[in-house]
């Protein structure tokens, strides 16, 4: 078999071992412990709205439930958003679409991708750190999979773990965490990261209190 086919041998027979398991297998919904609602709705001087989904975006995204909330400072108007989708159920055909995925299709193109560690709770979190690009505007988006105990930034660890606690817990509930802060001069884009730094150290924590146990 050529050195091409082999290095991609392992990711088929991850994937065609998830599509199997989550086939067979009827993994039971988990419910959230408290509403997402409930997470942080305030940072330093910043306030918060929530808003809704379009119909079309909701029904393509597939998630139990969700939150999309946007802050913005009271003395500058400047704001990020944050998105978390929950799945109490993912199931063939029904699982979390990575953001890896999602943002270039709308238009936004990488500029750089890293996972960034961020200290939490005296330990530390890996979060996928990118900066996307459209037209003339840049963001600084962080996303992350939360649940079932751990918190990852790797697709392919996020997979191999659904397929194991399918098999063996019957659970693979499920969520994933975005924010979104718009950057403007480059130089200020070590604030960026300090901000969304601030908001994975409040909304981790947060996060554990909701999901299932």
């Amino acid at each position: 078999m050529p050195a091409d086919r082999r290095a991609w041998l392992p990711a088929v027979v991850l994937g065609a071992g998830a599509l199997l398991v989550l086939g067979i297998h009827d993994p039971k919904g988990m419910e959230l412990r408290q509403p997402l609602a409930t997470l942080p709705d305030e940072m330093r001087s910043y306030g918060s709205e929530d808003r809704v989904l379009a119909a079309d975006e909701l029904a393509a995204n597939g998630a139990s439930d969700y939150l999309l909330r946007f802050f913005t400072d009271s003395s500058s108007a400047k704001g990020f958003s944050v998105y978390v989708g929950y799945y109490a159920h993912q199931r063939n055909g029904k699982t979390i679409h990575s953001p890896k995925n999602c943002l270039p299709g709308s238009g936004w193109e990488p500029l750089s991708a890293d996972v960034r560690l961020v200290l939490v709770d005296g330990g530390s979190v890996p979060v996928n750190r990118y900066v996307l690009a459209q037209g003339g505007q840049r963001a600084l988006v962080y996303y992350w999979y939360q649940g079932r105990g751990r918190v990852a930034a790797s697709e392919y660890q996020v997979k191999w773990e659904l397929l194991r606690d399918a098999a063996f817990k019957s659970r693979t509930e499920e969520a994933m965490v975005r924010i979104v802060v718009p950057l403007g001069d480059p130089a200020g884009d070590a604030k960026a990261d300090q901000l969304a730094d601030e908001m994975v150290q409040r909304l981790v924590p947060s996060l554990n209190s909701v999901l299932p146990s």
